[in-house]
């Protein structure tokens, strides 16, 4: 025997309401495959599950139900396809997006709460405890300033090919190291491929400057 779902099952399934499926069943756009005559109870089967979770994924296009439900109707279910496959395309593009919006945040929400933890909120400048981090090495910078800083990011950006630029992540954060009696200025990586001017920074305390992009 098939298995029934009642509203509020099929809406759990489908990630919906049980009102957005009443409204689905007013318009027409999905019918429930049995009304209970005595009680009014509707109940869906695994067809239109399928079915509900395929208007979900359709109206990732901004489409109205009105021109969902003529997708719907096509007799060829190549079109049908053709359109999912367009859906799931936009749903990648908003995905992606979204990544790029949440590196933002974080990268906001570093500066913050950086300077949340300076005493002096006049001075830029700070001693900061630093765990081992990798760390790419500036070409040209050798201590941060208040022109340089406005630049920071463009200028680590700047050393790494097109090809590889989505392949690395700054923290909101510029330092300085001294080694072999040389000094540099460093980019903290959050995310990072291969690259010759990458390095270990080792546990310990560093002169470290706050920065925006």
């Amino acid at each position: 025997m098939e298995k029934l779902f009642s509203i509020s099952e099929a809406a759990k399934v489908v990630n919906l309401t049980a009102e957005t499926l009443r409204h689905y069943d007013r318009i027409g756009v999905c019918h429930p495959c049995k009304v209970d005559k005595w009680t009014g109870y509707r109940y869906y089967s695994a067809q239109e599950i399928v079915k509900l979770n395929t208007i979900s994924a359709i109206k990732s296009m901004d489409l109205s139900l009105e021109e969902i439900q003529k997708i719907l109707d096509f007799n060829d279910i190549d079109e049908i396809i053709d359109f999912l496959n367009k859906a799931e395309k936009i749903a990648n593009e908003k995905i992606a997006n979204l990544k790029k919006i949440k590196t933002r945040i974080n990268r906001a929400k570093s500066f913050y709460e950086i300077k949340s933890a300076i005493n002096d909120k006049s001075n830029n400048f700070f001693i900061l405890q630093l765990p081992e981090r990798v760390i790419m090495l500036a070409d040209e910078l050798v201590t941060p300033t208040t022109s340089n800083l406005w630049d920071y990011h463009r200028h680590f950006y700047s050393q790494i090919d097109d090809n590889h630029k989505n392949d690395y992540t700054f923290e909101d954060l510029a330092g300085i190291i001294e080694k072999n009696g040389k000094t540099n200025m460093f980019a903290v990586c959050k995310k990072y491929g291969k690259y010759s001017d990458l390095q270990t920074l080792p546990a310990g305390k560093y002169l470290c400057a706050n920065c925006t992009e």
